[in-house]
């Protein structure tokens, strides 16, 4: 079996997969300073849980955009696996996927996984709209080349800027408003956030869309992807679990499925 595990600013996701079949998936926070053991602690429970045994990994294949976590997780993989993980971007750089921008090593391991992802599930050209930490395109042409994209503040990010910058703005959670014009001040902050973020979306992939050719697929991703398809008629498909799937694609890459 496959442990796929996505290190991501907020949280870090595992999923164990045999051959094409997600057995199971559980995250946790991010937290750089997390050691082995804390996660080992972690996933022995969950392994029990769903009746799966440590040893029935045998690859252990990492996409993270946090380097201080990078260690713990080489060495979870060690000692709870006995598996030497491979990291994509470093371990693992070809995957099928042509990365054709300025300076191919600053791309972040979430996005190339993510156009491996539209390659193996989908269908190119194509633009991944990740709602993370940081709200990023991903565009995917029809050679299904990464090309670039762009990178916005993540909306919960944005929320929280309100709130620590102007000191009479409360926190707030991120919600849908029937209404564009707020009466009170909660509801003017969850208009211009949310309304603000759908406008942002709308437009950048209308202007994406203008710099490439042929009939583009939107597909959106992340925890708040869902919350946005009801008001953003570009998105074809929401994908909750796309980055994993980009996981499995790279590590089936030139060996097939398991």
């Amino acid at each position: 079996m496959l442990l796929a595990i996505d290190a991501g600013n907020t949280n870090v996701t595992f999923a164990v997969f045999e051959g094409n079949a997600a057995k199971a998936m559980w995250r946790m926070k991010t937290d750089a300073a997390r050691t082995a053991d804390e996660y080992l602690a972690f996933l022995s429970q969950l392994f029990e849980i769903k009746n799966l045994k440590l040893s029935d990994i045998h690859d252990v294949i990492i996409s993270s955009v946090v380097p201080d976590a990078n260690f713990q997780l080489r060495l979870l993989s060690h000692n709870a696996f006995s598996v030497r993980p491979k990291f994509i971007g470093k371990e693992i750089a070809d995957f099928g996927v042509i990365v054709d921008v300025d300076k191919p090593e600053e791309v972040g391991a979430d996005r190339l996984v993510n156009a491996a992802a539209v390659m193996a599930f989908y269908k190119p050209p194509a633009i991944v709209v990740d709602f993370g930490t940081a709200t990023t395109f991903d565009v995917i042409d029809k050679r299904g080349a990464f090309i670039g994209g762009a990178i916005s503040p993540g909306v919960n990010l944005s929320l929280n800027a309100l709130h620590m910058a102007a000191a009479k703005l409360p926190r707030i959670s991120i919600s849908a408003p029937e209404n564009t014009i707020g009466r009170n001040t909660v509801t003017n902050m969850q208009s211009g956030v949310y309304w603000g973020y759908v406008s942002l979306v709308e437009g950048m992939i209308r202007r994406i869309k203008k710099e490439m050719t042929g009939e583009v697929m939107v597909i959106a991703t992340g925890g708040l992807a869902p919350l946005f398809q009801k008001s953003i008629s570009d998105i074809d498909h929401v994908d909750e679990d796309l980055t994993l799937k980009g996981i499995l694609a790279i590590a089936q890459y030139k060996v097939g499925p398991s």
